[in-house]
């Protein structure tokens, strides 16, 4: 049974990449132990930024190919951070584009995102008492 994850991110321009995530998410470098590859920590875990061309197949013999135009997947990254309003601010300001924006004071509010690079992510605020 697994005891740690971590969060493996494919990315067209590893700089570019490791640009947005540090900038939008106050991640810092850890370390880029092969060449196409960075580590970046924060947020409670680690983050693999993976170089890979678009185009390129995910897998042997898979149909699809990568492809940085906004796209949908099943998965996303969820952020959970205590004011809504900065972190969505610091995200764009990274290259962020907020999709959507649904406000609610009393649960709190949420942006949905994607990244440069086409990949959604949610940016969740947390309000006291809520799980």
């Amino acid at each position: 049974m697994a005891t740690t994850a971590s969060l493996s991110i494919d990315v067209p321009d590893l700089e570019a990449g490791i640009r947005f995530y540090c900038a939008a998410f106050g991640l810092t470098e850890k370390s880029r132990p092969l060449p196409g590859l960075a580590l970046l920590t924060g947020a409670g875990t680690e983050f693999c930024i993976l170089q890979k061309p678009a185009g390129s197949r995910p897998a042997p013999g898979a149909q699809d190919a990568r492809r940085y135009q906004r796209h949908w997947t099943a998965v996303h990254l969820d952020l959970h951070v205590d004011d809504l309003r900065p972190a969505r601010a610091e995200a764009e300001r990274a290259g962020a584009r907020r999709e959507q924006l649904f406000e609610n004071a009393a649960h709190g509010s949420a942006a949905f995102c994607s990244d440069p690079f086409g990949h959604g992510f949610c940016l969740l605020e947390r309000r006291p008492g809520r799980a």
